[in-house]
């Protein structure tokens, strides 16, 4: 089969690097934007062409100089939600030169924020539990209608924030919400108070698509965390495939993509409340692939190559049997299984390091590097 474009993967971490071993794998030319050559992606044999991007708000420049270099019109992936947002206000210029699929811009921001997620979650009829925004302390009084435990996080993603305070909070009464606002308000006064989903991290679930120009699912791929750090309210350390929850969880995804009027690559997470067995959205990635993408393709899913078929008129390759295989990223998977003990999955299934393969050793090279040079720098005399 003849691949007829580039793909130009642009992000830094596990999840690009997913991407780029993915598609690699096939025998798609890959290019690689970050910010810096030290990126994991960059590291990977895959990565055939690399190139830097300063910062995102240069990012439509670099694009279209770099499909100028390379010729053709590439297909665009994007790993990071800062990223996305870039990319959805210059499409005007970045379409006519590169494959890539989005809402409408107003979608777009909207389905970034909490709020916005709430909204359309609601209005679509999806199962959500209920939220409050704070945006001020006029609207502290609302979080007295929550039910308690509550979890707080900001209404959006921004670097300031993640600097200071946690990815989001468990709170056991309004008071405790209060508290926390006045803390994080003079960093970041947006912030969603939503109740709380009972359940372990193995109770969230989620389903990643791609969505084509008719509005349906071109590949499809659900699963599940299995420990996430920080615990109960952290990303993801370890997951897996989980089948028996495919069929609910993809008609669910997709129809809500479809009532919003989303294309391209997203997901929605979920989690199965302990109390009724019922599955709530916790929320969307849109425009992005997720961290955890990778675990699609080591369970026969290659989610990033459908896409790139889907766009460069290819036949879509058969889905391949594999055996059931463990996504994890070590250090922080280590980390959570010492707070929160082994779990079963583990004895049951393949596990694979998010890092390490056989045929691709570089990024998990440089990660041994960069422990022994942390642990000399704690041991070495004149420190």
């Amino acid at each position: 089969m003849k691949k007829n474009e580039w793909a130009v993967v642009v992000g830094a971490g596990l999840n690009a690097l997913g991407i780029v071993r993915s598609l690699g794998r096939q025998g798609v030319r890959v290019a690689v934007l970050a910010r810096s050559l030290g990126a994991q992606a960059m590291r990977s044999r895959y990565a055939v062409k690399r190139s830097t991007v300063d910062v995102y708000a240069n990012l439509p420049e670099r694009l279209l100089a770099l499909a100028d270099e390379i010729g053709g019109r590439p297909v665009l992936f994007l790993t990071e939600e800062e990223a996305v947002r870039v990319v959805s206000e210059a499409r005007e210029r970045l379409l006519p030169r590169f494959h890539f699929r989005l809402g409408d811009h107003p979608l777009m921001l909207e389905l970034t924020h909490k709020e916005g997620v709430q909204s359309h979650t609601e209005r679509h009829g999806l199962p959500i539990p209920p939220a409050v925004r704070l945006r001020s302390s006029d609207d502290l009084g609302r979080l007295q209608t929550l039910r308690y435990p509550c979890v707080l996080k900001p209404g959006l993603k921004y670097a300031g924030y993640g600097a200071r305070f946690k990815k989001a909070y468990v709170v056991n009464s309004a008071d405790e919400a209060t508290s926390l606002f006045d803390e994080i308000s003079p960093v970041l006064p947006d912030l969603i108070v939503q109740e709380w989903i009972a359940g372990g991290d193995d109770a969230i679930y989620f389903c990643l698509q791609y969505i084509g120009g008719e509005g349906k699912a071109v590949a499809s791929f659900t699963g599940r965390k299995l420990r996430a750090w920080p615990p109960q309210v952290g990303g993801t350390a370890s997951c897996m495939a989980a089948p028996e929850a495919d069929a609910e969880l993809r008609a669910m995804t997709e129809r809500f993509f479809t009532a919003v009027g989303f294309q391209g690559m997203g997901s929605m997470e979920y989690k199965r409340d302990d109390r009724d067995g019922l599955f709530y959205v916790v929320e969307p990635t849109v425009g992005r692939s997720d961290f955890q993408q990778e675990v699609a393709t080591l369970n026969g899913c290659n989610l990033p190559y459908l896409a790139y078929c889907y766009e460069c008129g290819l036949p879509a390759p058969a889905s391949i049997a594999r055996p059931s295989t463990i996504w994890r990223e070590p250090t922080t998977d280590r980390w959570s299984e010492q707070t929160q003990g082994s779990h079963p999955a583990f004895l049951q299934h393949l596990v694979s390091d998010a890092y390490f393969r056989w045929y691709d050793m570089n990024p998990w090279l440089a990660l041994q590097r960069g422990r022994v040079s942390q642990r000399w720098q704690k041991v070495r005399p004149w420190a």
